[in-house]
């Protein structure tokens, strides 16, 4: 029988490590999981250094528009089975439609439909597979996979949402950088022979260019090109840590406009997820646990997860969030009034409306914010370096019309 090593936390918020012995992964999984450890490494004993992969090769939009077709096909009556075959028969994706295949030949076998999804998490995340083994718990599967679709188009919506914030920004800083060092490179050095040439005196502006472009054409520019790679790396790998994740995002939450915007959308995913899972009959310390994870910011996360510890403590679910200091207070009073009334799950997908729409204005906001800021950045900057490149020609100008 195969040996699995874990690491992972247990119930008293301290990090565990230790071995299991299982026939799968997944039930490797469940005994942990019944043991109250969360796990955050899993892998076979002798196996654990894997090549490494980059994506799940399956976009959300695709995954939305597979549970959109399933949660049809539960309702029309067609077997799991069946209902597989013909999706992954119909699959333009190969990656996709080899999983949904695997799928298909583990229920064959005997597991059920979420423990088979649950051997493919990074595609059918913790989210997914735990509303579906609600749904198949309480036989309402087809109900599960029409929320969970609502849920992955509105989750594809707001990323799109944030992409197009970015987008423009990004495209004008990259052209931006882009045009200055042709210009410092292959442009300035051609007036500085001009002006050698004609030995006429340079102002200020124009010496500092010209330094500028002997600094980028020589050595040591490569070597600053080098060290902005070298701290980007650096920022990528410390941001994989724990440590790195929490400072980082609590520096992304408190910049203004973007801490704004990124807030806003953290308190959409937490809503919309925790909402979700509670309307398809998760528990509650097993939403919130799902929330955390799936929350994006390591702020949010710690804040979700000490909720979390004063919940099962017995307390009640708004005054943890109060104490975390990160979410709106109005966010916690509709909570609130959720919890009093039993509409928990109806309050929580309100907010979530809401602050979706907040996050589509504070993008148009950032955008029209952002456009002049480049415009005149861009002005100041490329329009500096050619009017300094023709200063010394406007004064040689003027000395020749003198005479």
């Amino acid at each position: 029988m195969p040996v699995y090593t874990y690491r992972g936390v247990n119930r008293a918020g301290a990090t565990v490590v230790g071995e299991r012995s299982a026939t799968n992964k997944t039930e490797a999984a469940t005994m942990l999981k019944r043991e109250q450890i969360n796990v955050s490494k899993l892998s076979e004993k002798g196996k654990e250094f894997n090549i490494p992969t980059f994506g799940t090769g399956v976009d959300s939009k695709e995954l939305a528009i597979f549970t959109r077709q399933f949660s049809v096909m539960i309702d029309a009556g067609l077997p799991l089975v069946q209902c597989l075959e013909i999706l992954a028969g119909q699959q333009e994706n190969k990656i996709f439609q080899k999983i949904l295949n695997g799928v298909r030949a583990s229920i064959e076998g005997g597991a059920t439909l979420s423990a088979s999804m649950k051997q493919y998490e990074k595609v059918f995340d913790a989210l997914y597979y735990n509303m579906v083994e609600a749904g198949e718990t309480g036989g309402i599967l087809d109900t599960i996979l029409q929320r969970l679709s609502s849920y992955i188009e509105k989750n594809v919506k707001l990323k799109r949402a944030v992409k197009s914030a970015m987008i423009y920004p990004t495209a004008v800083i990259g052209i931006a950088v882009m045009v200055i060092t042709l210009l410092l490179w292959k442009v300035v050095p051609i007036f500085t022979t001009l002006f050698n040439g004609l030995g006429v005196d340079l102002p200020l502006p124009t010496r500092i260019v010209i330094g500028m472009s002997k600094f980028v054409g020589s050595i040591y520019g490569f070597f600053i090109l080098v060290f902005v790679v070298g701290v980007a790396v650096a920022l990528k790998l410390w941001y994989g840590t724990p440590q790195g994740r929490y400072a980082l995002d609590h520096v992304l939450l408190r910049l203004p406009m973007v801490g704004i915007l990124l807030r806003k959308i953290a308190v959409a995913r937490f809503t919309r997820t925790l909402g979700t899972l509670i309307s398809s009959g998760v528990p509650i310390l097993e939403g919130l646990d799902i929330t955390a994870r799936t929350s994006g910011n390591a702020v949010i996360e710690r804040a979700i997860t000490q909720t979390r510890k004063a919940v099962e403590a017995g307390r009640s679910l708004v005054d943890p969030l109060k104490e975390t200091d990160v979410f709106p207070g109005m966010v916690t009073q509709m909570i609130g009034v959720g919890e009093q009334t039993g509409a928990m799950d109806a309050m929580l997908q309100k907010i979530a409306d809401f602050y979706e729409d907040e996050v589509d204005a504070a993008v148009k906001d950032l955008l029209t914010a952002l456009e002049p800021m480049m415009i005149l950045f861009l002005g100041i900057v490329v329009g500096g370096i050619v009017v300094s490149m023709y200063l010394p020609l406007f004064s040689l100008i003027g000395k020749l019309a003198g005479k």
